[in-house]
């Protein structure tokens, strides 16, 4: 009996000392949207702000902060439309899934670009309100499942690698780099005014985030401490600028992925091997594009994150 008593004493302490982010404060987080004034059209658009579980509580505390750029379906005009940004990612998993996650998150919306019209895809013209995951009082809705992506691409295959990675016009006429230095003048706006910690600022998006995560850290290497590009590769150049930057890399890619093939990513990150680059390259065989959905479900890449300052 004592025996079994001592054993279950030492599994209470574990899970109370247990590093995760599941800690609780009385303090409640907040989602709060703030305005800017974009230099595209001169036209004041919202961001998203998540501000963590016991923020105001330590008024010495700086906290890091998570720069999150969404993929081409959640654009919009940043007033009315800016709810569709939580459709997944890191905000999504902190807000939506309350997940307790320790950082600033910062949340803005690329424009439109004309995606929306006649041209655009079916994912944009044709999403809905209805769609966009929703807060609930008690508890999480159900997450994000995996797409179906054995019955939709087939078994999985090897990558051979690309020796170039195409051209991305689409991000130089539509993405991330067209709003160049929105992100960086709310990034700033962010790091003046809340208890932010300068040192510890993190990069990521997805799809088209992913691509702009990499165009936004090799612009800006000054600013960021790690980064965490999810289906989105580097132009050589901008794996080489972060290399040389000391800017560690997380990237994810998807086996059966159509959009953002495996095989693209390959040239960069060589190129980021051969620098001695701190990096990771992961791929999710068995899932299609959405590999979002499983990389920010997780504890893994938050704590990676976290190791990191600014050097």
């Amino acid at each position: 009996m004592k025996v079994a008593l001592y054993l279950a004493l030492i599994l209470l302490g574990c899970l109370i000392n247990s590093t995760t982010f599941a800690e609780h404060h009385n303090e409640k987080p907040q989602l709060v949207r703030l305005p800017y004034t974009s230099i595209v059209d001169d036209v004041e658009r919202d961001y998203f702000l998540y501000l963590p579980n016991g923020y105001k509580e330590d008024k010495a505390k700086q906290w890091p902060v998570l720069v999150y750029l969404h993929g081409d379906g959640e654009r919009g005009n940043g007033k009315e439309d800016l709810d569709y940004v939580l459709g997944y990612g890191p905000l999504y998993e902190a807000w939506i899934q309350k997940k307790d996650l320790p950082f600033i998150i910062i949340a803005p919306q690329n424009h439109m670009f004309g995606r929306d019209g006649p041209a655009g895809p079916d994912y944009i013209r044709n999403r809905t309100r209805a769609g966009i995951p929703k807060r609930l009082n008690e508890g999480a809705p159900p997450h994000h499942a995996d797409m179906p992506a054995l019955a939709m691409f087939g078994p999985m295959r090897g990558a051979t690698p690309a020796k170039i990675s195409p051209p991305d016009r689409f991000q130089r006429e539509t993405g991330w780099r067209k709003t160049d230095p929105d992100v960086i003048t709310i990034l700033d706006s962010v790091l003046q005014n809340y208890q932010a910690d300068k040192n510890r600022v993190y990069l990521t998006g997805a799809s088209m985030g992913g691509f702009g995560t990499w165009y936004y850290a090799s612009q800006y290497p000054q600013k960021f401490a790690a980064l965490l590009p999810v289906v989105g590769y580097p132009s050589v150049q901008q794996a080489e600028a972060v290399a040389k930057a000391g800017i560690p890399v997380w990237v994810f890619s998807g086996g059966r992925d159509p959009a953002v093939e495996t095989k693209h990513f390959f040239a960069g990150m060589n190129k980021m091997d051969e620098l001695g680059a701190t990096m990771r390259f992961t791929t999710e065989q068995d899932m299609f594009h959405d590999v979002w959905n499983r990389v920010y479900a997780g504890e893994d890449v938050y704590h990676w994150l976290l190791q990191f300052t600014k050097q």
